[in-house]
């Protein structure tokens, strides 16, 4: 089936910068924009994603739904959009590429295809795909081939298998490695601060590990804004390693910074408001004094 038409579920960073690219390289998007926000909607107008009100007419305007969502969000908006597609009975290929556990994803799955559409696992590892080769997109499933086709049009996306789940255990064991390290480094950092020994532990990271003190300049700085969204994926993390008989209690601890994070006033920026200048020392600082308890 040729594609000519992405839904996009939702227009926030995200799927927004997903949005644009196709834009950019000739595809139609669209987006069900009716009671969502301000900043949903000047997001959307940013990447010219073409706002058609609901979510029947999303369903019957296109060929793919591409569902990038918190995590909380993914199950129950698969279901409304499955009860739609039911009602409205086209055959629609349904993407969902959010941080989700794979026996989560294979229940959307059944959701999904029990309405008569078609279904691909998919996971987005890197920021949202304004610079060319940061992002790919993982994807598995008997239809992740015909998914694939967005290649064509600016997206970097990689078939990994035929497997509904295959894609999402990925991103869970990946964001485990890298959210996980932030996670445990902002409380790290934060202790040396309460400790008075910021500048000592900061001088033997930056001698004894330079590739890790590099990695953390980057990452914590631009985890602030995002933190209310990583504490849902580090619970998903901590369900699929409890499936496989793991330890999950390493990953609700990540969500529990995650959460002491999007309370401070750092976190309640959006990304477009976070200071892209501002200095890592800076915002130990703060939030540092922000979550301090009496």
């Amino acid at each position: 089936m040729p594609i000519q038409t992405v839904g996009i579920l939702s227009p926030g960073d995200m799927g927004q910068a997903i949005a644009s690219i196709l834009n950019q390289h000739g595809l139609k998007t669209i987006a069900a924009l009716e009671n969502r926000s301000p900043r949903t909607r000047q997001l959307a107008a940013a990447a010219n994603i073409q706002d058609v009100g609901s979510l029947t007419q999303l369903v019957i305007e296109s060929d793919v739904v591409l569902s990038v969502l918190v995590p909380a969000a993914a199950a129950k908006v698969a279901q409304q959009v499955a009860q739609v597609i039911t009602n409205v009975g086209k055959q629609i290929l349904y993407v969902d590429a959010n941080a989700v556990a794979p026996q989560k994803v294979k229940n959307i799955a059944q959701l999904i295809e029990s309405s008569g559409a078609t279904f691909v696992d998919a996971s987005i590892i890197g920021p949202p795909p304004r610079i060319p080769g940061r992002t790919r997109i993982y994807a598995s499933g008997k239809q992740a081939g015909e998914f694939q086709q967005l290649s064509n049009y600016g997206l970097d996306i990689r078939v990994i298998g035929d497997e509904i789940g295959q894609a999402s255990g990925l991103k869970m064991s990946y964001a485990a490695l890298t959210k996980g390290l932030t996670a445990i480094s902002t409380e790290l950092l934060i202790a040396a601060h309460r400790l008075g020994l910021d500048e000592q532990l900061w001088s033997e990271v930056s001698h004894s590990q330079p590739a890790l003190a590099s990695i953390l300049l980057r990452s914590i700085p631009s985890m602030t804004p995002k933190a209310h969204r990583w504490v849902g994926e580090m619970e998903e993390i901590a369900e699929t390693f409890k499936e496989l008989g793991l330890t999950e209690r390493i990953f609700y601890g990540a969500a529990d910074v995650y959460r002491l994070v999007k309370d401070t006033s750092l976190g309640q920026e959006t990304p477009e408001e976070s200071d892209r200048e501002r200095q890592l020392k800076e915002i130990i600082n703060i939030l540092a004094d922000e979550t301090a308890t009496n």
